[in-house]
């Protein structure tokens, strides 16, 4: 089924649903409801997340600017600033995904990734590569290669095809 639309075509597609709002069986339909209830759970629980994180940041910065020297952060104080940072924006990159799915019943495949991408750069923003063996280098940058290639892969936009020129 394809619907022209100006010198490109639009094909018409059914939306997929993780967990579809109809379905025949009222047992399946009772489920989904117990999901979709659990789901909002999980978001007021990750705001409450986000909250102590964004109070953790400010009681770490407030305790390292504190600490002899005051008003001084040395590359340990500021690594681990960026840490706490880091944790809080991932959480809040976690609820963005709980409120996608709450809204569209479809889990935001893009968002996820990005998510992961961003967890694992955290991750590497806080190496100690004093102590990190190679091996484990090597490893944690096969996984951003991954999730590298599939976040672009996944962004493309498909091209549409001109049927006005191949009939």
């Amino acid at each position: 089924m394809d619907k022209r639309i100006g010198s490109g075509v639009k094909s018409a597609h059914i939306a997929h649903e993780e967990l579809p709002a109809e379905h025949e069986d009222n047992f399946i339909k009772v489920l989904h409801s117990i999901i979709h209830f659990a789901v909002r759970i999980l978001a007021v629980l990750m705001v409450v997340v986000i909250l102590f994180g964004v109070a953790d940041v400010i009681l770490v910065l407030y305790r390292r600017l504190m600490a002899p020297p005051v008003m001084l952060l040395n590359m340990n104080d500021i690594l681990a600033l960026f840490s706490t940072f880091l944790v809080v924006l991932i959480a809040i990159e976690i609820f963005l995904n709980i409120t996608l799915y709450i809204r569209k019943d479809v889990l935001p495949i893009k968002l996820v990734v990005a998510t992961a991408l961003m967890a694992v750069s955290r991750k590497i923003i806080v190496f100690d590569f004093n102590q990190i063996d190679p091996l484990y280098i090597f490893a944690t940058a096969s996984v951003v290669l991954a999730l590298g290639i599939t976040y672009s892969l996944i962004s493309r936009k498909p091209k549409q095809v001109d049927t006005e020129h191949r009939e």
